[in-house]
Parts: structure tokens; C-alpha cells; sequence
């Protein structure tokens, strides 16, 4: 990936680890075309009321309004769906193609997030841009309906999971990437830990690496509770990974071509 992200870029970076760049947030800003899919079981799912909440949530985390940089990303609601499909409700991830290919809307860089119910290990599942051109229907993100904001998922209900997921569908990887071990996340401004956080400690420092792990970053899995930053290095790979593999005005969508 990183050497495809090299060329795709015309290997300014030199590395696959992107270095914190403050320039590069203000560029421009990157406006996400969203379409929101709720699918249902009867009464059970996403209510209508709880959309505005999670957008609001993504805007406010991307913005910087929690704490850390701006990403200087946006996300512009277009529509919602609804779907009534009681297996797809309940296995959306072993119902993937199926219901991404009724449902999916948009190139590339248009983010499709779908509202379900997962299992009780995993909360959310996203592509990453660089699986676009291989697999272009399968684009998107998948989120558990009780981790909106207000929703009933203990530790898990102020819209994060979608922030997270999100990261990963605009490039970003886990804090915890390869532990203590180069490149890390290949971010330089968000210190290595060698292991995902859970809850949401005072402290904690896991590597020999400068630095304690980075608890309160939305890559990292911490409660929803303790989550508020972005940090510029992750800023400047969201647009780098925008411009390699999203923008429309340069990615090339297979999807289109057909």
C-alpha cells in the first residue's frame, strides 16, 4: 500500500510513515458526500431521530471540537435509506454483498454508512480507500445502531464507533498498529503502544518509545467516554489518502467505468 500511496502521490513522502504536516489540513476542505442506511428488524433498529445526532457527532469529532486539530473534513448529509430485512439486521457483515449492492450509492468518494446490529465482540467494520479499486462495491461503513449518540450501548453511545470506523474509510489506522514496532501507524505524531486500550485509564505506557499511548485518540479503542482527538499527523494522511484515492477529480472509479 505504501508504495502504491508513494507513486500515487509522486512519492513526495520518500517513506511510507507520513510525517505531521499543519499544512496540509488547511489545503482545502475535504466536503464527504454521506448517505445513511438503516436497516431494521421490525421496531428494532436505528429510529430516524438519531441521524442528525450521529452527523452532528462526526462533524463535531472531525472538526476538532472535543479537543485536538481540525481535520479541516466535513461530511454533507444526502439522503438516509430504510430497509426492512430482518437476516441483514442481524448479520450484516455475513450479508455484505448483498446488501451493498441493493443499497450502495456514489463513487468513491462518496461514504456509505450502514446501521445494523453486530455481534457483541465488534461494534463496526469499515474498507479502507486502498481496497477501492479491487473491490468498489464492497466500499463503506458498517456501524452497530446502539452506538449512536443516546443509543443503548454502555461505553459506546456518543457516536464514536462511527468516527473510528470512519478514520479507517478515510485512511487512518489503529494507534496500536504494530505495537511498539516501525512504522507503527505510520503517523509520527500519535506515540506506538504495543496494545489496544480498554476503558479508559488515567495513564498508560506501553512502549519504550517517547510518550504515553494515546487514550484519548479516536484510533485507539478506549470508551467512547474517553475519546476526543485527531492529531495533525492523522490530519495530513486523511488528505493524502483523499487525494491518492477518493478525490473525484483524480480517483479512477472502476465502478463508473462499467
Amino acid at each position: 500500500m505504501n508504495a502504491d500511496l508513494r507513486s500515487r502521490l509522486g512519492d513526495r513522502r520518500g517513506s511510507g510513515v507520513l510525517e505531521p504536516d499543519s499544512r496540509a489540513p488547511a489545503q482545502r476542505e475535504i466536503r464527504v458526500p454521506l448517505w445513511v442506511h438503516i436497516i431494521k428488524d421490525g421496531k428494532l433498529g436505528l429510529p430516524d431521530s438519531a441521524v442528525d445526532r450521529q452527523v452532528r457527532a462526526l462533524n463535531d469529532a472531525y472538526g476538532g471540537k472535543f479537543d485536538g486539530v481540525d481535520t479541516r473534513v466535513r461530511f454533507d448529509l444526502k439522503g438516509v435509506t430504510h430497509t426492512e430485512n430482518a437476516t441483514w439486521f442481524r448479520d450484516p457483515l455475513g450479508n455484505e454483498a448483498g446488501l451493498k449492492d441493493k443499497l450502495r450509492v456514489g463513487g468513491p468518494e462518496t461514504l456509505n454508512l450502514y446501521i445494523a446490529q453486530l455481534g457483541e465482540l465488534v461494534l463496526g467494520y469499515s474498507t479502507y480507500p486502498y481496497w477501492y479499486g479491487g473491490e468498489p462495491g464492497l466500499d463503506g461503513v458498517v456501524i452497530d445502531w446502539r452506538s449512536v449518540p443516546g443509543g443503548p450501548l454502555r461505553n459506546f453511545n456518543r457516536g464514536f464507533t462511527a468516527v473510528h470506523e470512519i478514520g479507517h474509510w478515510l485512511g487512518l489506522l489503529h494507534t496500536f498498529e504494530n505495537g511498539c514496532d516501525a512504522p507503527g501507524d505510520s503517523v509520527d505524531d500519535t506515540p506506538p503502544e504495543a496494545k489496544a486500550t480498554m476503558g479508559c485509564p488515567a495513564r498508560k505506557d506501553t512502549c519504550p518509545a517517547p510518550g504515553d499511548d494515546p487514550v484519548h485518540n479516536f484510533m485507539d479503542y478506549s470508551h467512547d467516554r474517553c475519546m476526543r482527538e485527531f492529531t495533525a499527523g492523522q490530519a495530513a494522511r486523511i488528505h493524502q489518502m483523499w487525494e491518492a484515492y477518493r478525490d473525484p477529480a483524480r480517483a479512477k472509479d472502476p465502478a463508473r467505468a462499467r
